[in-house]
């Protein structure tokens, strides 16, 4: 695997009140290689050219050390934004557990967003990670149909498999859930989708699921995604021409009735699906006395 050039990894502090309480970001790896259709990390302001070609940083584990050593402020460490952090190449160079393991031992918290079922893998160091800080995993699924999974995400795991990983992250007390986005209009937006991802979120033992009844198309993602539909659904790019033009937010027309039935459901089943419960469910494990180290960090005066 290539590697390339680095100066930090590690972003500046955040107040953590937005995205999973994230307060700090971590991309590892540059590029992914699922193949997503609609992966929003294409778009031309990410400066990602070869977005297919997965590369790493070089000396990424020495820079993270360095780097949380430095932190004024402990916090949470979120990565998988910009690319999976549990791509194919990670199961041999293991630089996002070599992470996690940095993250633990700075009594750091972490979050990851992924399409991988590789991260049951690190499940002890999540684990460990949680008895002092807030330790979260999202996976992303936005259909329950594999078939429809394997055109959309071509080289990703299947559903079946995703889910499978959300109930061992579950069973082992890590706070996991799924990401429900992107529903692409006129291809998931519809209640039998949504309610079958919300029903397996809670057979798997999901904490929560967070939706999104939309897509985002920008600059040359939007060409990439155009492109693939004429492969994969012909017809469609001129329906989304119709209805969104060259907008940004495109949202499905049935958004309202989506989002009714989807809250519903979460309800129902008593799965969280709003981002300031699933923030305060990530905390309330650790003590004022706990939380309150994330307001300093080793260097901090």
């Amino acid at each position: 695997m290539e590697l390339i050039d680095a100066k930090t990894i590690l972003s500046g502090y955040s107040d953590g009140s937005h995205w999973f309480g994230n307060n700090y970001n971590m991309n590892i790896y540059k590029g992914c290689c699922h193949g997503c259709i609609y992966c929003d990390s294409r778009s031309e302001c990410y400066r990602v050219e070869d977005f297919d070609r997965v590369r790493a940083k070089r000396d990424a584990l020495a820079l993270i050390a360095r780097e949380l050593r430095s932190k004024r402020r402990r916090g949470v460490v979120g990565t998988g934004a910009m690319s999976d952090p549990y791509n194919p190449y990670e199961s041999e160079h293991r630089l996002t557990r070599g992470a996690l393991e940095l993250i633990d031992a700075a009594g750091f918290g972490a979050s990851i967003v992924t399409k991988s079922d590789l991260v049951i893998r690190d499940i002890d160091v999540l684990s460990a990670i949680a008895g002092h800080s807030p330790a979260l995993v999202c996976i992303t699924i936005t259909t329950t149909d594999d078939s429809l999974c394997g055109l959309l995400e071509p080289h990703a795991p299947s559903a079946t498999r995703r889910l499978a990983a959300l109930r061992e992250l579950s069973s082992h007390g890590i706070c996991a859930g799924i990401l429900m986005m992107p529903l692409l209009p006129f291809i998931e937006d519809n209640p039998d989708n949504v309610v079958s991802i919300v029903r397996a979120a809670a057979e798997a033992g999901a904490r929560f699921v967070f939706p999104s009844f939309g897509v985002t198309l920008r600059q040359n993602q939007r060409k990439w995604f155009f492109d693939r539909l004429d492969e994969r659904f012909p017809a469609l790019r001129q329906r989304y021409v119709s209805q969104f033009g060259d907008a940004y937010h495109c949202p499905s027309p049935a958004a309202r009735q989506l989002s009714k039935v989807f809250t519903a459901e979460c309800n129902r089943l008593g799965i969280m699906h709003r981002m300031p419960e699933i923030i305060e469910a990530s905390r309330r494990p650790y003590t004022r006395v706990q939380l309150s180290l994330f307001d300093s960090g080793p260097g901090a005066r």
